[in-house]
């Protein structure tokens, strides 16, 4: 998924994804966790060592590294940690942690976590996990279970469509951005999808609307995900024939297939509430 925290610079495709405990620098290709090089290290403004081939933060301290980690975060109660990077974050409870970089989130409860690089979370409860930025996340696991083992996650799709082909709308309506489904992991969702018509010279007028569910489960067994999945037609107003939803996959992501007409500007948005089971055991 997209980390938006820290753009990428003109002429580059790698930007700093995270930094460790002693203050070395990694980066990522927005897949992948790379090593830069120096021209990529320091065009940052970053430090590289050529003996080492690594990349740290400049003039690296033990109190500076834990003021860039802390920087306008409120924490309440013992044993929880603000990774590097963690700005305007409040934690109530008990052995919580953000992983780095991410911003404007808060977690009540204890054992939770949100993932490198989420931005607006709020999960509560016990061992809830938060992975996409702006999703509401409740954690409901015995002590002794595994992080994300059961939980519940409200994220939101959208898109605008002008034609009648099926087409994937995107977590918080940011291009090419879904949510990962983790390996082992199955999920029942339910998705509230509401459309409206804003323009466009086809058939009908501005204002039409319509309503659906689209539900079932999607299951990701050992890195291959499948879905199962029924659309219900609630309300709707105006010329909608051709309008539906679908539940798809592509790769180890999830999401809402929208379908317009041709000739027609609609704003699409669905809430999608997934209920998890993340097995612990390969399926």
């Amino acid at each position: 998924m997209p980390r938006d925290t820290i753009p990428y610079i003109t002429g580059f495709i790698v930007k700093p994804l995270s930094v460790s405990g002693i203050g070395v620098v990694t980066f990522t290709d927005g897949t992948n966790d790379i090593e830069p090089n120096q021209s990529q290290c320091e065009a940052y403004g970053y430090t590289y060592n050529r003996a080492t081939g690594t990349c740290s933060i400049s003039r690296y301290s033990t109190s500076l590294n834990r003021g860039f980690a802390n920087e306008n975060n409120k924490t309440f109660g013992a044993g929880n940690s603000t990774e590097t990077g963690t700005n305007n974050t409040i934690i109530m409870g008990e052995n919580n942690t953000v992983k780095g970089f991410s911003r404007n989130s808060i977690i009540t409860g204890n054992q939770n976590e949100i993932a490198n690089g989420i931005n607006n979370a709020n999960v509560s409860g016990t061992l809830g996990e938060a992975t996409a930025d702006n999703s509401k996340v409740l954690g409901g696991n015995a002590p002794s279970d595994n992080l994300g083992e059961r939980q519940s996650i409200e994220v939101i799709y959208g898109k605008q469509t002008t034609n009648g082909n099926t087409t994937a709308s995107n977590l918080n309506n940011i291009s090419a951005n879904y949510f990962s489904i983790p390996d082992n992991t199955a999920m029942y969702f339910h998705a509230d999808c509401l459309a409206v018509r804003v323009g466009g010279t086809g058939t009908g007028t501005a204002g039409d609307y319509a309503s659906f569910v689209q539900r079932g489960v999607v299951i990701n067994k050992s890195g291959v995900l499948s879905v199962n999945s029924e659309r219900d037609n609630i309300k709707s107003s105006g010329t909608v024939t051709l309008w539906r939803t679908s539940g798809n996959v592509s790769g180890t992501d999830f999401y809402i297939g929208v379908r317009g007409a041709a000739g027609v500007t609609i704003e699409w948005v669905c809430s999608i509430r997934l209920t998890q089971i993340k097995t612990g055991v390969t399926l």
